[in-house]
């Protein structure tokens, strides 16, 4: 027990040391209209747009934009970082109320959306590596493969013109993914947003430009067709007015004007430094989302395992399910059904802790039952025989007899489950839950240091789990020698 009680202490110590709830970020204007915070989500891994500075907060110009929007209009709003791609589904399903995260005007996305005027226009380049002098046009990508993100004008572009250039699309989620790639060597150019791209190059990301821009789509501000009509005619009043005082070009210039600021120069050791608190509170989400799904999981999978091994075919029937469809279905498809899909179809909001902790819990209670029951299924079934011809009844000699025994066999397997369920949670981004590997996204989307933060993040993650697994060895050989 001593053991236990000290698990338990080592990871409350990590939890009330680096644990932060959902990452987003309030803002409120001198004059909330009607009291109401809206909800707006956004890409935080599309530079200059929108991106998490070295302390932490959301800025580029479509973040300082909201904000001086806000201002301007007297409305209260929250910021939820998400994926692009989560964010537009997150505003199909009503989880969000709009988003602002360089998004497209489109013919396609207005029969789901309603749109702001244009705030911003963009236009598709080619970036290539910047020592390559053998790629000049579109003609010199035959036969090789080209990184675009999803959901972006770049990767319409990319898809549009493959056949006629002869190349191959690699898609990815976030812009440094898709730079990195380049970088690497694995894709011989890249497609994206005029300024995006050419905000990455001033930051050191390893591309230079080769095209001229072609002709692209406005940015626009979007919420869901026929509703949250006041905040779209607040946010296109407020630009109106950014305009008029020059607000708006100022916060362009900030970021894409000729003295924009550019990241510092730092050493390997002070990127760590100035990176390690975002990573700490990502750490702190994971462990905490993984301490609270676990218990959850545990309870659910008692009952779902008693009810496996139970003498009640029905319920036996009921856990089957259970663990087959749950088990059955990817985690990633499970956060979307459950994060998107059900509030969607029931016209409700859900919170994402809520869908995150459900999420897990359902994963993890389905293996967790498997484990109940296969711990008490290994235990001799003759010792049952003999308890009840002793006159024992069933439930006692369970409880004091196979139980016992089982629990012995049980835990190596939790302790495995725990290790995956704390790896798990990084799949979670997809729906914007900021965890350690999400954190480490957000700092190399300002950054470009893919392999200095990865290698930190992987450092974090081994140092947890080996400490966390000892721990759980040592207590498994002293259950083992109680036993």
């Amino acid at each position: 027990m001593k053991l236990l009680r000290g698990l338990l202490v080592f990871m409350c110590v990590l939890l009330l040391g680096t644990t932060s709830l959902p990452n987003t970020q309030n803002y409120a204007s001198a004059a909330p209209a009607g009291g109401k915070v809206y909800q707006i989500g956004t890409d935080v891994t599309f530079a200059p747009f929108e991106f998490e500075d070295v302390n932490g907060e959301f800025v580029g110009i479509d973040m300082d934009l909201i904000k001086a929007i806000a201002e301007d209009q007297g409305f209260q709003y929250e910021i939820k970082p998400m994926g692009f791609n989560a964010a537009v589904q997150a505003l199909e399903a009503n989880q969000v109320d709009g988003v602002i995260a360089g998004m497209s005007i489109t013919d396609e996305r207005k029969q789901k959306f309603d749109f702001s005027e244009g705030y911003f226009e963009s236009g598709v380049v080619m970036g290539i590596r910047n020592d390559n002098d053998d790629i000049k046009s579109y003609e010199d990508l035959k036969g090789k493969k080209v990184a675009v993100k999803t959901g972006t004008e770049g990767y319409s572009f990319a898809e549009a013109n493959a056949a006629k250039y002869g190349y191959t699309v690699v898609p990815f989620d976030d812009s440094a993914q898709m730079y990195q790639d380049v970088v690497t060597g694995n894709s011989a150019a890249c497609f994206d947003d005029f300024a995006v791209l050419k905000y990455g190059t001033e930051q050191n990301n390893g591309l230079k430009v080769v095209t001229d821009p072609e002709p692209g789509a406005s940015y626009g501000f979007a919420v869901r067709k026929g509703q949250n009509q006041e905040l779209l005619k607040m946010f296109n009043d407020g630009l109106t007015n950014l305009r008029a005082s020059g607000q708006y070009e100022e916060i362009k210039a900030k970021y894409l004007g000729e003295n924009a600021e550019t990241s510092a120069s730092l050493s390997r050791w002070e990127l760590v430094k100035v990176s390690l608190p975002s990573l700490l509170k990502g750490l702190g989400n994971t462990l905490f989302y993984t301490l609270i799904s676990l218990i959850f999981a545990f309870i659910v999978g008692l009952i779902f395992g008693f009810m496996k091994v139970g003498r009640n075919p029905w319920l036996r029937g009921i856990a089957t399910v259970f663990v087959d469809v749950f088990r059955g279905i990817p985690l990633i498809v499970l956060a979307f059904f459950i994060y998107f899909g059900i509030p969607q179809a029931f016209g409700f909001t859900m919170p994402l802790f809520l869908a995150a902790v459900l999420t897990l819990t359902l994963n993890a209670a389905a293996y967790v039952t498997e484990i109940i029951r296969g711990g008490i299924q290994s235990i001799d079934r003759g010792q049952m025989e003999a308890a009840r011809s002793l006159g024992i009844p069933y439930r006692k000699a369970m409880l004091k007899i196979i139980i016992p025994q089982a629990v012995k066999v049980m835990v190596p397997s939790f302790i495995n489950q725990f290790v995956i369920t704390l790896k798990d949670t990084s799949i979670l981004s997809v729906i914007g839950l900021v965890e350690l590997t999400q954190s480490g996204k957000i700092i190399i989307a300002r950054t470009f240091s893919s392999f200095d933060i990865w290698l930190v993040v992987a450092i974090m993650y081994l140092v947890v789990i080996t400490v966390l697994t000892r721990i759980a060895n040592r207590l498994e050989r002293k259950v083992g020698h109680n036993g």
